[in-house]
């Protein structure tokens, strides 16, 4: 993917949706690197590496901003969540592409039925 405006503007409302929803912008950014023509390993692993720092920005600013965090469940979510990370990125190098894609679909569907019905 060549850098451009498009890809400036995704990169923004990947920003606009990690600093609203705590990382939500994975939701935006795999279909676009996808519809870029990224296979679908490349736009998962292209979407982890954006989200990143994204992520550390948000939480740096909403402590800034005088907003607390829960540290006990702060402390004991993140080996976990470590580990989840390593396992998800082992899976997702040998994971069919077709697999992927309609696990991804169901995990967005999931949240979105979730969320609809709160």
């Amino acid at each position: 993917m060549k850098p451009s405006l498009k890809s400036g503007g995704l990169g923004f409302l990947a920003g606009i949706l990690n600093g609203l929803f705590g990382a939500g912008g994975g939701l935006l950014v795999v279909p676009m690197l996808e519809a870029q023509e990224l296979p679908p390993q490349k736009a998962h692993a292209t979407s982890i590496a954006v989200i990143l720092p994204l992520s550390l920005l948000s939480a740096a600013l909403a402590l800034f901003q005088g907003r607390t965090l829960d540290w006990p469940a702060v402390w004991t979510l993140l080996p976990f969540g470590l580990a989840g990370a390593a396992a998800g990125a082992f899976l997702l190098s040998r994971m069919n592409p077709l697999l992927l894609k309609r696990l991804f679909g169901a995990v967005m569907l999931i949240a979105a039925v979730r969320l609809l019905l709160r």
